[in-house]
């Protein structure tokens, strides 16, 4: 295996929050450098600086706008990418997700830091002066089934944007097909999320962006790059290809995380560090490569640590050594997938044509109570066999389908909604579940348990259950 990690570049994510980079501007003269360049920038481009919020903390202003919400994540991005650089980090390679290509062209050296806030500027105002009437819903399921999903409602520009995991995967279309695709979804146990992005893109609706950009883009130097980039909606490495182009591009195109993931694991690469501040497509690439390492350095307590012991061998706050990065916890920041299969013939529109456009949707479907978690191997456990253990064991499995995460990723300890994102309707939902594995009606209406919000605090709930039953 390489040790030299991969680096990853996330693309539309919420606006950092403020003060983020204040450690890593206070230890790396690299950091405070390329802040400098993108501060001034923005100004050039009639956008305040970046970097005081980001560096001495503020609140987002009311109404900015998304120009510089694509800017600060560069900036993110671009000073995690020096301080790694800072510290000893050789890359194997840099991968974008979305926006965030551009984001790796620029730590590869392709393009300078200056044309790349341009640029990003540029696709901005492109997207915001089309004004697309999108969206883009999370779908926990696989490619296949997402696009199968799509394909029923017929409409051209609702296609599968994103490959994200094996159980996660994102549809982009028209709004107003938003709530009949949550219906037929939740019909087949299939979990939703509308994602917060302020462009929502990857759909043949924003051809007409990508023409403007072509056309008026600005024309930038391009280098050749210091290290592998590899282009998840391309399938292959960027060559020489126009940035211009590649922006273009990927406005209507697919994006194929998954299989870029996988393909570098498959040539050495074992380790993947996130350039961002929250665990986005690290929990992608641990969905779909059993095993693989990642670490979000920006995510821990003690970020220059976490950046120094990267290549020192110094362990982090939390124990984690160079060799062994941190294993990364679901947040709630992303939708939870979990395995479905086929959708029922019920669910089925009964034909394609009827909904060729938005005002000629499916028929309403009632959605399903509740998102089915698959089944677990061994039916219910006798009351007299339960113990904590064993009762444990088998949460995990039932939480882990549910989400998508191999179960013992699945601290006791860590908080439903907190930890794993997962919301007080979903929860109620599950723990209906678990009333139903464990034969324990009086589970439903124990709001306690939705209050504690732990498998510690469930696991021994169903073990006390167990015993009253036995005395009864």
């Amino acid at each position: 295996m390489n040790t030299n990690p991969v680096l990853v570049m996330p693309g539309t994510v919420p606006a950092p929050r403020g003060g983020i980079l204040h450690d890593l501007h206070a230890r790396h003269d690299g950091v405070r450098e390329v802040l400098a360049r993108i501060d001034e920038a923005a100004r050039g481009l009639d956008l305040p600086a970046v970097s005081p919020r980001l560096v001495e903390g503020g609140e987002v202003a009311p109404g900015r706008g998304p120009d510089l919400q694509y800017v600060e994540i560069f900036a993110v991005s671009i000073a995690t990418h020096r301080a790694l650089v800072g510290t000893g980090v050789e890359p194997a390679a840099l991968v974008g997700q979305s926006v965030g290509e551009l984001w790796a062209l620029a730590a590869a050296g392709y393009i300078s830091v200056e044309d790349t806030v341009r640029l990003a500027v540029a696709r901005s105002r492109a997207l915001t002066r089309q004004d697309w009437q999108g969206t883009m819903i999370a779908v926990g399921v696989d490619g296949r089934r997402a696009e199968h999903l799509a394909g029923l409602f017929g409409h051209p520009d609702l296609v599968l944007a994103c490959e994200n995991a094996p159980h996660q995967s994102v549809l982009s279309g028209p709004t107003a097909l938003t709530a009949d695709i949550e219906r037929v979804a939740a019909a087949a146990g299939w979990p939703t999320n509308r994602l917060d992005v302020p462009h929502p893109t990857h759909s043949p609706a924003l051809a007409r962006s990508a023409r403007e950009l072509r056309a008026d883009a600005p024309r930038v130097p391009y280098g050749g790059g210091r290290v592998r980039v590899c282009s998840p909606w391309l399938g292959r490495d960027v060559a020489d290809d126009d940035p211009v182009e590649l922006m273009a591009g990927a406005l209507t195109a697919r994006v194929r995380i998954l299989d870029t993931i996988r393909e570098l694991h498959a040539s050495g690469a074992d380790v993947f560090v996130e350039c961002g501040e929250r665990a986005v497509v690290a929990k992608m690439i641990q969905a779909s490569v059993p095993g693989v390492r990642c670490t979000v350095p920006l995510a821990e307590r003690d970020a220059p640590a976490v950046l120094a012991g990267l290549t020192t061998g110094t362990p982090s706050r939390n124990g984690a050594h160079p060799g062994v990065p941190v294993v990364v916890r679901p947040e709630s920041t992303v939708a939870v997938p979990t395995p479905a299969t086929d959708p029922p013939a019920a669910v089925r529109p009964p034909s394609p044509a009827a909904v060729a456009t938005p005002a000629a949707r499916p028929e309403p479907v009632e959605p399903a109570p509740a998102p089915s978690a698959p089944a677990l191997s061994g039916g219910a456990p006798s009351a007299g066999a339960r113990d904590y253990d064993a009762v444990l064991a088998q949460l995990r499995d039932l939480y882990g389908g549910y989400l998508g995460y191999p179960p013992d990723l699945l601290g006791e300890d860590d908080s439903l909604e907190a930890d794993l994102g997962v919301e007080s309707l979903k929860q109620v939902a599950l723990l209906g579940q678990v009333a139903d594995l464990f034969n324990l009606p009086d589970l439903r209406s124990n709001a306690s348990l939705l209050g504690f919000g732990s498998l510690r605090r469930i696991a021994p709930a169903v073990v006390a259950g167990g015993a009253v039953g036995e005395a009864a």
